[in-house]
């Protein structure tokens, strides 16, 4: 038995404790009985054999794939995947569409993929989802997106399960239980839900620096997109393209779309939370209801199979690095069309299985540590989730391709398979089939590379830069990113109950940036400690979501504040201009009903009392009723304001904007006297570029 060791002095705290302690004072005492709950000191499997090592799984060689006889590997992520009955454990919380992929043609060099090449339609489904939170959480929490999409190619289903950040937490899959663990709500009381603004999380991530640059990315804006449809998707991972003359290529892919990249600032976030937790969910419906379809251009990043798998310098194996745009260029080679919503919710958006070994001729994987673990991981969470072996059999989950599998029986076997030679080979069955295709039949056959190197828990040397591309990220933000930034780990930080951890992630940020360590430090109250930050990155512009040139607004919202002797044909007017560019206008009233001016009327679509500014892209106020007054719709005019977003107004109705509070000649507010074509036109210009920034002066510490 080991030693037991002195127990450790009782925790720092902080001056302000905004949660409850995050470690436990008293072990409770454990009766013999029960001598297998987590009584030992030191790591063990599940069946009390020490382990040296839970941070690398066992490799053939340092950059080597996975090994199968790695037994704690497996059992760490099969007892994970079944920890949760009967939700998934991660991605709990997700919405879906069906639609179309059409391929451009120009991938045929790279890969022999059927889907890419020229004139192929290939219906797919897609899932978008939060990570942490159940599936009663938030739409609109800060947390990284899954971007799941499942193409029924004639070759077989092909699985492309990334997120909308292009790095992850860890380097390791074996590591992925730790990082959900911590993540996740504190055991003891379940709470915070769908947050990472608590003491487990910032622990595990102050202290396991590969999650510097993830945790760069989730801070910023894009841990809390505007909706799906103006948010970036990514492999994550380097994969392996292989053509028709055998020739490979390494490639990462990219989802880019159409309608731009665009986030919620904080406060809509939290507003959002409370007022529309369906929030992402209804735009996602409704947008496809209102015939606004959600458009992404799938994107290439195409390297050499070079021998040591690494690109100018970066090491291709490893998930928590990018390769900046501006060193290799994303080739669109292909569109994405999401077009249908779905039939039945739970038939459909939550029994599609994904698997990112469904993988199709001319698609293969890498020796990437995290993708070798998640090829074991999902096909494993998927035999519990749904229930047995054969969830292929879902609609939603059967291939489009002809399938001749050997496989028989399970639970939920709906197959009524005929023959008695499951087998091969046979002499029993039609001509002893199914047999094995040939290459040229459109066989996956994995291209032969050799694999040599010792059994060794380690990772290769250059996985262990964990802050230069987080210093990368956050010197390629505008000024109005970086604030948000600061203020996003002030808060997380802020949030945390143990001053030790917030202290020990000051220490991380100041390897990243000076400013930033320095105004978190000053937001927390902290004194800011020395770093050595990355002082030779090159910034890449690619990586700011802040735009200068108009993009299409396609799905976005307009409501129009109005009552009763307002200019009705000055809204129908804007309503059809809008309609034509795919945006959506909504009718903003006092009251319920219809609003009348003489013979005419316009049905109310929200009231006062039912709608916020969340909803709005744009708010404008007619003309004809320049004494329209009401608290609820000076919040709703102070948050537009807030939140830089476009406010306008024709006729006298600027002077309910004033009467509001509203500076009137400040950026983004438009007036005019009347529904003209140029207005429109300056209207939707200025809702292509999101927001107007200008109207913020970011706030220093």
């Amino acid at each position: 038995m080991a030693p037991k060791r002195k127990a450790s002095s009782a925790p720092r705290r902080a001056s302000a404790a905004p949660a409850a302690p995050a470690r436990q004072t008293e072990q409770q005492p454990v009766e013999a009985a029960e001598g297998r709950l987590q009584t030992s000191s030191l790591l063990t499997t599940a069946q009390g054999v020490r382990l040296p090592d839970t941070d690398h799984s066992l490799k053939a060689g340092p950059r080597g794939p996975s090994l199968m006889d790695d037994f704690h590997l497996r059992e760490k992520i099969t007892h994970f995947d079944h920890e949760r009955i009967p939700e998934r454990v991660v991605h709990a919380r997700g919405a879906a569409a069906h639609g179309t992929f059409t391929a451009y043609g120009n991938a045929g060099s790279a890969t022999k993929a059927g889907f890419l090449q020229r004139g192929r339609e290939t219906p797919v489904f897609v899932r978008f989802s939060t990570v942490l939170g159940s599936r009663g959480s938030a739409d609109t929490v800060r947390d990284v997106r899954g971007f799941a999409v499942k193409f029924y190619t004639d070759e077989g289903n092909f699985d492309l399960v990334g997120n909308n950040m292009p790095v992850f937490f860890i380097q390791d899959g074996i590591k992925f239980p730790d990082i959900i663990h911590a993540g996740k709500p504190h055991p003891d009381r379940e709470i915070p839900q769908a947050q990472t603004a608590h003491d487990t999380f910032w622990d595990f991530v102050s202290l396991h620096t590969e999650a510097t640059h993830h945790v760069m990315w989730a801070m910023s804006d894009r841990g809390i997109p505007r909706s799906y449809r103006t948010m970036e998707g990514f492999g994550v991972h380097t994969f392996r393209l292989v053509n028709a003359k055998g020739e490979t290529c390494l490639v990462k892919f990219h989802w880019k779309p159409v309608a731009g990249i665009h986030s919620l600032v904080w406060e809509e976030a939290q507003i959002a939370a409370g007022a529309d937790p369906d929030f992402h969910r209804r735009d996602l419906a409704d947008g496809i209801d209102a015939g606004a379809p959600l458009e992404y251009e799938l994107g290439l990043q195409i390297m050499p199979d070079s021998a040591d798998q690494t690109f100018e310098g970066i090491d291709l194996l490893d998930p928590t690095k990018i390769v900046p745009e501006e060193l290799c260029e994303v080739q669109l080679v292909g569109k994405l069309t999401l077009d249908r919503n779905p039939t039945n919710f739970f038939a459909e958006t939550e029994q599609v299985a994904f698997h990112t070994g469904n993988l199709v001729p001319g698609i293969e994987v890498t020796d990437d540590p995290l993708m070798q673990a998640r090829l074991f991981s999902y096909l494993d969470t998927q035999l519990t989730r749904l229930g047995g072996p054969n969830f292929t059999q879902l609609p939603i989950n059967c291939p489009h391709a002809a399938v001749n599998d050997n496989l028989r029986d399970g639970m939920h076997q709906s197959a009524v398979h005929q023959g008695i030679a499951p087998y091969l080979p046979n002499s029993l069955g039609a001509e002893g089939e199914p047999v094995p295709a040939e290459v040229s039949e459109g066989a996956f056959v994995h291209v032969p590379r050799e694999v040599n190197g010792p059994k060794v828990r380690e990772n290769p040397a250059s996985f262990a830069d964990h802050f230069s591309q987080a210093t990368l990220f956050y010197a390629s933000m505008t000024e109005i990113e970086r604030a948000h930034i600061i203020e996003a780990f002030t808060f997380e930080l802020g949030k945390c109950y143990e001053q030790p951890i917030r202290e020990r992630m000051l220490g991380v940020l100041a390897n990243v940036d000076t400013e930033l360590c320095t105004a978190v430090a000053a937001g927390l109250g902290l004194p800011a400690p020395k770093g050595m930050p990355a002082a030779d990155v090159v910034p890449s512009p690619a990586l700011s979501q802040i735009v200068t040139v108009p993009g299409p607004i396609a799905g976005r919202v307009i409501g129009v504040v109005a009552a009763d002797g307002a200019d009705l044909p000055g809204i129908s007017k804007l309503r059809r201009s809008v309609e034509a560019q795919g945006a959506v206008l909504r009718l903003v009233a006092p009251f319920g009903g219809t609003i009348r001016r003489a013979r005419s009327t316009l049905t109310v679509e929200r009231t006062f009392l039912t709608t916020r500014s969340i909803e709005y892209d744009a708010i404008l106020v007619a003309a004809g009723n320049p004494s329209l007054q009401d608290l609820k719709l000076t919040v709703l005019l102070g948050e537009m304001f807030r939140h830089c977003k476009v406010i306008g107004a024709w006729g006298d109705g600027d002077q309910v904007l004033t009467a509001a509070g509203i500076d009137t000649t400040a950026p983004g507010i438009l007036l005019s006297e009347t529904i003209a074509k140029p207005y429109t036109t300056e209207l939707f210009a200025a809702l292509g570029l999101h927001r107007a920034w200008d109207r913020l002066t970011p706030a220093r510490p």
